[in-house]
């Protein structure tokens, strides 16, 4: 006897209360930071900001967005405890608000690997709202284990003030990200070796993130031409071409030592459509990517040139 109750109930509290963070017992498995242990933290950069929260016995609830793209949201876990498929997502009230109902966001897709749950911006942004008013997400779906029930619950406790800080970093993000202008093309009418505005634009986009990321060693700007007319003056156009997008970013401030200029004329055609020929790629190459050998194709693969 302890406390006054028999061993048998204490034995029985003991085995409820680890079949709560245990899949396999038989019980339904319910993972969620309380009042006392409920944190969140950000990550900021003009890169990205990450808003992380440490699911205990889980693993982690992450808010994360890049430049250049929207909020999205993940669950990670080192442990597959969800079962491949079908899960629900619902924004519930805590326990302290009871008669408040729990709203249907809409289904999840419950993947067999480590970031097991990823939404896009809409789903998001209202997983963000449902913290802000006090709520509390939960991904409901079967365990691998048994069958059972597990869910995840993410919490609102801290988030309010971390999520403003997040709100001033997101402002500060670049334009893009480098997977959006590691490898970009300028398109030229026929004869053409004019910049457009949208060209201008994208060209400073590369330039916010070249002066922003110090890891790119080198940029390529490769020129190319259709197949129109002879190959002496193809060459000499996609040069023209290729020279006009390095001019402009020497002159957005871009070192010229970082920038190989190359000039292919009608060698490397992507398409039988003249137009798609008529381009100047770009190209960022950080430190430790791999040169290699690569023809010069439509998006910025570089030539042997």
């Amino acid at each position: 006897m302890v406390s006054g109750l028999p061993d048998k109930t204490l034995n029985m509290l003991a085995v409820i209360a680890l079949g709560l963070f245990l899949p396999g017992t038989g019980l339904a498995g319910s993972y969620g930071a309380g009042i006392s242990n409920s944190q969140w933290y950000l990550a900021e950069s003009v890169f990205e900001c990450s808003l992380v929260h440490e699911v205990p016995g889980y693993g982690r609830a992450v808010f994360r967005h890049r430049a250049g793209e929207g909020l999205s949201f993940f669950l990670e876990s080192e442990s597959r405890l969800m079962r491949p498929g079908r899960g629900s997502l619902v924004v519930e009230a805590p326990a302290w608000r009871p008669g408040v109902a729990p709203r249907p966001v809409g289904a999840v897709q419950v993947s067999d690997g480590r970031r097991a749950v990823s939404l896009e911006t809409r789903q998001a942004v209202i997983l963000a709202q449902s913290l802000l008013e006090g709520m509390r997400p939960t991904v409901t779906r079967e365990s691998s284990y048994d069958g059972s029930p597990v869910r995840v619950q993410v919490s609102n406790i801290n988030f309010n003030s971390q999520y403003q800080r997040y709100r001033s970093c997101a402002a500060n993000l670049l334009p893009v990200n480098i997977d959006q202008i590691g490898r970009s093309r300028i398109a030229f009418a026929s004869g053409s070796k004019t910049l457009s505005q949208a060209d201008m634009d994208l060209l400073d986009n590369i330039v916010a993130y070249l002066m922003a990321d110090t890891t790119v060693e080198r940029v390529f700007v490769d020129g190319h031409s259709d197949r129109i007319g002879n190959r002496i003056d193809n060459r000499a156009l996609s040069e023209e071409r290729a020279n006009v997008v390095a001019e402009y970013l020497k002159s957005r401030g871009v070192d010229p030592d970082m920038i190989t200029v190359r000039a292919h004329g009608d060698q490397f055609p992507v398409s039988r459509r003249a137009a798609d020929n008529r381009r100047t790629t770009i190209r960022l190459q950080r430190e430790g990517d791999r040169p290699g050998f690569q023809q010069a194709n439509g998006y910025g693969g570089t030539s042997a040139g």
